[in-house]
């Protein structure tokens, strides 16, 4: 057996003799539990909920494996394979518990409290947790299931209607060009994200405090004539952006936890729900930077994936900002990790509000780390020209948050119209 683990461990009210018993047996081992419940054969207990705590307790990495039981095992397999980051197998003897292991990298077992007795449950669970995933042939199939549930809105995630090939072709133009330039980072003569790849890219952005009325009315306003992507705005103003843009395609970003980050998670939580109810399409949230500083990797997984849980619930997208310029490059390669653990649409460079934003050695870190779940890259803060944004997207951006879009279109289109 291997060593202490951190296991997940939940039942509904059919499951929990079973799992009161295994309980016993993994303590015996020397395995930590942490018990999500039910504390009672009384019925009636609703499985996907516990199996859901379950999983959610191994993708935010507060767990290493996890056990579900209920009568069957097969509902509690598929609540649970809902979570992103779990792969939950049902399994009735010690070959399936072997194979979900060692060929399909399941990290939640789930039993049927109906289908097994105590000991065949007790073997079960022994041959889960000692099993490695070791069949190499498998690998790529696994990274397969794991890409389907990265693909939830991806044909939004990069930008609009541009999609993952557009964007690397266009990533590929941009480095051409600037080879021919001498490798200066300036554009010459030509436009390689052309004007109208340009504004697909572009969440237009208002964030300062003392902005007024008449502000967001021109920033609306700007949005709908160039037809950028979105607005982003603070939550506040939400309303009155949907107001401005009805019947128009701009869509609405407002911005969670900002500019700081270290509002409680649960606040996040009701600022996002709020923000979407209002008619917000997409969540910028800020991570809470001391707790990563901390490495209370738990906290910040907890503090994304509840702002995650209700923008997918709403339809929408959801982008974890990491305020790079407050991290070394292990804190930011973590925050990337936990954002992908929570199953966030994008990350994002910075708020704009702290020392320094964006840099193209930031954005390229982050596009190498989120690349295996194919997340989006927003590059913000400090984006003030046409050559700022060619180099973002060369690095890996696959958005552009910026205040100063409109001149930035001016020069795509100059450069287009051979006036650069």
């Amino acid at each position: 057996m291997p060593g202490s683990l951190q296991i997940a461990l939940g039942a509904d009210h059919g499951g929990f003799e079973l799992k009161e018993a295994l309980k016993v047996h993994l303590r015996g081992q020397g395995h930590s539990i942490r018990d999500l419940g039910t504390q009672s054969k009384e019925p009636p207990v609703d499985y996907p909920k516990i199996a859901r705590a379950v999983a959610e307790s191994v993708a935010s990495g507060a767990s290493k494996f996890g056990i579900m039981i209920d009568g069957a095992g097969i509902g509690s397999a598929m609540a649970a394979n809902k979570v992103p980051g779990v792969l939950a197998a049902a399994a009735y003897n010690e070959a399936l518990a072997r194979n979900s292991r060692e060929h399909n990298d399941a990290n939640v077992l789930t039993l049927g409290s109906g289908q097994v007795d105590l000991d065949t449950a007790k073997r079960i669970v022994d041959v889960f947790l000692s099993t490695d995933h070791t069949a190499e042939r498998h690998r790529a199939r696994v990274n397969m299931i794991r890409d389907y549930e990265t693909q939830k809105g991806r044909s939004d995630v990069s930008s609009s209607d541009l999609s993952a090939d557009d964007m690397a072709r266009i990533a590929a133009r941009v480095r051409e060009l600037l080879q021919q330039g001498g490798g200066s980072g300036a554009p010459r003569q030509s436009a390689p994200i052309t004007p109208d790849q340009l504004v697909k890219l572009i969440d237009h952005t208002l964030l300062k405090p003392e902005a007024t009325i008449e502000e967001i009315e021109k920033l609306c306003k700007e949005a709908v004539d160039n037809n950028f992507f979105s607005v982003c705005v603070n939550g506040s103003w939400v309303p009155k952006a949907k107001q401005l843009l009805r019947g128009t395609p701009v869509k609405i970003c407002a911005v969670v936890g900002f500019p700081l980050g270290a509002q409680s998670p649960e606040i996040k939580t009701l600022e996002a729900r709020r923000a979407l109810r209002e008619g917000a399409h997409e969540i910028d949230m800020v991570i809470n930077i001391g707790a990563l500083r901390s490495k209370d990797d738990l906290l910040v997984a907890r503090d994304i994936r509840g702002v995650v849980e209700v923008t997918d619930e709403a339809h929408g997208l959801s982008k974890v900002i990491l305020e790079t310029a407050l991290l070394s490059d292990e804190e930011k390669v973590r925050a990337c990790q936990l954002s992908m653990k929570a199953g966030a649409d994008f990350v994002k460079t910075s708020t704009g509000f702290s020392k320094s934003g964006a840099t193209v050695e930031d954005v390229a870190l982050m596009a190498r780390t989120v690349a295996p779940r194919k997340l989006g890259v927003k590059a913000s803060g400090g984006i003030r020209t046409y050559a700022d944004v060619v180099k973002m997207v060369e690095a890996g951006a696959t958005r552009i948050g910026s205040s100063n879009s409109v001149n930035i279109l001016q020069e795509a289109r100059q450069l287009a119209a051979g006036k650069g």
